[in-house]
């Protein structure tokens, strides 16, 4: 497979920005260009991705992001808000999961706050410079794309029905279609308004932007919030729940940094959130290749598939059992990560694929093993008008990436997600729904994740960032919820050993199991099931069935919207890839 990329690999000394969509990746090159940094590249594609991808991401959601300033240390930037104070369990009475849509899941809005956070101590460039993309988009409009014209299909009845405001925004001239140009006129006048009202508050770059991240706290964003929370809001059903958002949640609440969780392996340093994201599964996937000699498999074989696909199973087996808010629960990360114990838990990898749900016992405590009842699948329904409705469960949101890396050897991987278009209604005056990802708590006491006040879901979201001898080498990601980090982790084993450069990894054949909870209303798990794209061929997926895995072969390019950008520290050859899957992400550099 080596030699083969359905477009080629970027390679330049200037600056790079890979992300899931060409006018987000377009947005943060112009900034490069125009004598910004990579941080500000960065805050102009993710804010440019908000506008152009509504049904991944949005300002009501949130971001993680792994950075290196060029001469610094990995950091972890946490955009991610955590639950109302509120958010007890009992304040979740009568259900047995948290709903996937509406008002009542909704965490404190992280994105907005986390990419000023961003901008104000490694950026260059003022505000208004890397919003101006974000607002002539939002104001003109942008050619849609098909998936989203299909996703406000899919949910229309919900948003006549039930959300009149998305209604209002998305459905004013009809449903949308494919190329159909959509502008957000709410969304660039409150990004415009917050420029024009810290210009006026404040003299410097910096106070300016604390001034816009007290506006979108305190002033009239907040206040927009809350008026629309005044009252019940009906979800994707039509059953009406009160937010238990408040203005003192929205107006206490700043991002922060933190300490990446990081992981030697083949030479080099990889940086991920901490067991708030999913990310350290993709560490303890690392130590299980090491076990089991994966780096001796090709990577296109059955073997690689199954034996990858085996150890998946037991990292995101303890990933549920024991991943949670580090501030909340004691997670016992050194243990899970060592080498000792993925030696015993590689043991239980043999030829047959398992059907067990089988986490880990580290430091011999008991794990959390969630009660099968719950991971039932959803049940399509009627409202009791009648109203054909696609469950919540089945509405599942996806997210956006990207990468940006410049001449200096700054970079940056970030995954922002929610606030999704179709998981609750728009605030007309701003143009924006609020998030949703408070569906990933679990209400069950026994579980890391319960939901707690102040307490951060365990999110799916999961960028990395790889270092060489200290310093930044590579910058990848990919949206797909559970799946990202088996994306992403195939990706990377094909750049350590293969040989290959970014676009031929990111082009080869994908694939990934289903066989743990999903991280995302109803919870439901699919034993044995693994997906893998056709390209594997019919031999490779007989002999997969053969060891036991009820094989799901999916279309021949479909798995994944990987995005990557490289550094040589050597040479400061710069290079990028992007996936051309779904036919919308790109990659800009030179």
């Amino acid at each position: 497979m080596s030699g083969f990329t359905s477009r080629p690999e970027l390679r330049g000394d200037f600056g790079m920005v890979s992300s899931t969509h060409w006018l987000a990746s377009a947005a943060g090159m112009s900034v490069l260009e125009r004598g910004g940094n990579a941080f500000d590249a960065a805050v102009a594609t993710g804010f440019t991705l908000q506008v152009v991808e509504p049904h991944m991401n949005g300002p009501g959601g949130e971001v993680p992001a792994v950075f290196q300033p060029a001469g610094g240390t990995p950091t972890v930037l946490c955009g991610q808000g955590p639950a109302p104070a509120a958010a007890v369990p009992d304040a979740f009475d009568g259900l047995h999961r948290i709903p996937g849509s509406g008002v009542l899941p909704a965490t404190v809005p992280g994105a907005f706050d986390a990419w000023l956070l961003l901008l104000r101590d490694h950026g260059t460039l003022p505000l208004r410079d890397v919003l101006d993309h974000a607002i002539g988009h939002a104001r003109r409009g942008v050619a849609m794309i098909g998936p989203v014209a299909d996703k406000i299909a899919e949910i229309a009845k919900v948003f006549t029905r039930f959300w009149p405001s998305s209604a209002a925004l998305y459905l004013s001239r009809g449903l949308p279609t494919a190329g159909s140009r959509h502008p957000n006129p709410a969304l660039a006048a409150c990004y415009q308004r917050i420029v024009e009202e810290s210009e006026r508050s404040a003299r410097t770059r910096e106070a300016r932007i604390d001034a816009a991240r007290a506006i979108w706290r305190e002033g009239f964003v907040a206040e927009e919030i809350l008026t629309s929370l005044d009252g019940p809001v009906p979800d994707s059903t039509g059953t009406p729940h009160h937010a238990l958002l408040t203005g003192d949640d929205l107006a206490t609440w700043s991002a922060s940094y933190e300490t990446p969780t990081s992981l030697d392996y083949a030479g080099h340093t990889v940086h991920k959130t901490g067991p708030w994201g999913q990310g350290p599964v993709f560490l303890q996937q690392l130590r299980l290749a090491e076990s089991l000699g994966v780096a001796e498999l090709d990577t296109l074989s059955p073997e690689f598939v199954h034996t990858v696909t085996e150890a998946a199973k037991l990292a995101f087996a303890d990933r549920e059992a024991w991943y949670g808010d580090p501030n909340f629960v004691d997670v016992p990360l050194a243990e899970l990560t060592s080498r000792g114990y993925a030696e015993q838990r590689a043991a239980l990898v043999d030829d047959t694929a398992s059907a067990e749900l089988r986490p880990g016992s580290p430091n011999g405590h008991t794990p959390f093993v969630p009660d099968p009842r719950i991971a039932d699948a959803a049940v399509a329904g009627r409202t009791s008008e009648g109203v054909e409705i696609v469950p919540s469960g089945e509405q599942r949101g996806d997210t956006c990436h990207l990468d940006v890396v410049d001449a200096a050897g700054n970079m940056v991987s970030a995954t922002p997600s929610g606030g999704w278009l179709h998981g609750s209604p728009v605030i007309g005056n701003l143009g924006f729904p609020l998030g949703t990802r408070g569906q990933m708590f679990w209400l069950d006491p026994r579980s890391p994740s319960v939901i707690a006040p102040g307490k951060r879901p365990r999110t799916t979201l999961s960028p990395t960032l790889v270092t060489r001898a200290g310093q930044g080498v590579l910058a990848l990601g990919t949206p797909g919820g559970d799946q990202q980090d088996q994306w992403t982790f195939n990706f990377f084993l094909r750049v350590m050993h293969t040989g290959m450069n970014l676009q031929e990894a990111i082009d080869s054949p994908m694939f990934h199991g289903n066989s743990f909870p999903s991280s995302f209303y109803p919870r439901e798990m699919a034993p044995a099931e693994l997906v893998a794209e056709s390209r594997f061929g019919e031999r490779a997926v007989a002999e997969l069935e053969r060891r036991g895995h009820r094989v799901s072969v999916s279309d021949a390019w479909s798995l994944g919207r990987l995005a990557a950008v490289a550094r040589d520290p050597g040479t400061g050859e710069l290079c990028a890839g992007a996936d051309p899957r779904a036919g919308q992400g790109y990659a800009a550099g030179r």
